[in-house]
């Protein structure tokens, strides 16, 4: 069992079960096909395989996984991530997101997670803790993250990228075990986007924003902010949830491009619509490449025909033993 902490008081013993109960057993036929918008591959030297680590593009395994639901038809595209479209509870998310996520919040919640000292989990335990959960801010699919996970996962496997990026296709969203934690969703889960600096019209529901104390605070309204120009986006504040909070607990384990995905995976403003270029500091451009690689596969993989999980559990408990501790602290 897990023990879980709410500032300081124990909040229950979270007996975790079997990884079955994360990965569920029965799953519809796969559909054939192969990803028709495919992103460039950057196989650079040394992000490939760590020694001991199942290769992802491994010819003889590759030849093992067939994509499912992850054909990305060009008519299909455009229909993902429609705010417009999306359930009133989509929108009441963002907007608690917006008027909250203030910089002295930010600042706060990273104060109180940043020692890790929460739980110490495994990440099959975290999985199956997240088993129930469904993101409140995803106006797309409303499956359990477990399955959007191995979703993501296959889709990068399927296309013979590093093990790296596979393995961060399957975790990217465990951070979302903020909610275990008593943090709200609009604490956790949403696009990302920088604090402490004028908030750009290019985040979904800017509107929403206008009742943020901190758009009205002279010091923080300017373009820059407390910010240099350039800075460095590992300089700046971004607005608090899974994202950080799982790069806090995995920065000591994965390598750079790795974490950089992690950490900004949900800033759609600016790895999608350009904003905040004034931020970005060189590394920031070299790094983004990576987060615009796994960004197709993170949208365009969700669709309600699930994957066959028990066929390829195993490679990914190689995948996960080969990169990262039998335990983590949370």
């Amino acid at each position: 069992s897990v023990e879980l902490y709410q500032t300081g008081r124990a909040i229950g013993p979270a007996a975790c079960g079997e990884i079955d109960r994360a990965w569920p057993s029965k799953f519809s036929e796969r559909r054939p096909g192969r990803l028709e918008a495919r992103v460039e591959r950057a196989m650079q030297p040394g992000l490939r395989s760590s020694p001991g680590a199942p290769r992802s593009d491994d010819p003889a395994r590759r030849g093992s996984v067939k994509p499912w639901a992850a054909v990305v038809l060009r008519g299909r595209v455009a229909t993902h991530r429609d705010y417009a479209a999306a359930p009133a509870h989509v929108r009441e998310t963002y907007r608690l997101n917006h008027e909250r996520q203030t910089l002295e919040f930010v600042r706060g919640k990273k104060a109180e997670y940043g020692a890790l000292d929460r739980a110490q989990m495994s990440v099959w335990e975290a999985m199956d803790r997240l088993a129930e959960l469904v993101d409140e801010s995803d106006p797309d699919l409303d499956l359990p993250q477990p399955v959007h996970a191995l979703q993501t996962a296959e889709g990068i496997r399927a296309d013979g990228h590093p093990d790296w990026m596979v393995l961060v296709g399957l975790i990217h969203d465990l951070g979302k075990v903020l909610c275990l934690f008593g943090e709200p969703q609009w604490a956790v889960v949403g696009d990302t986007f920088p604090v402490g600096c004028a908030f750009s019209d290019r985040v979904v529901h800017a509107d929403l924003f206008a009742r943020n104390p901190d758009a009205s605070d002279p010091r923080l309204r300017s373009d820059d902010g407390i910010y240099d120009r350039h800075c460095g986006l590992d300089r700046v504040h971004m607005s608090w949830g899974h994202d950080e909070y799982l790069y806090l607990v995995l920065r000591e384990h994965l390598p750079d491009e790795a974490l950089y995905v992690i950490r900004y995976h949900s800033f759609y403003a600016c790895h999608s619509a350009g904003a905040y270029q004034h931020l970005l500091a060189p590394r920031d451009h070299e790094l983004m490449k990576w987060v615009r690689a796994f960004q197709p596969y993170d949208l365009y993989t969700k669709a309600p025909e699930l994957p066959d999980a028990e066929a390829v559990r195993p490679f990914y408990e190689r995948l996960v033993a080969a990169h990262l501790p039998s335990k983590l602290r949370w």
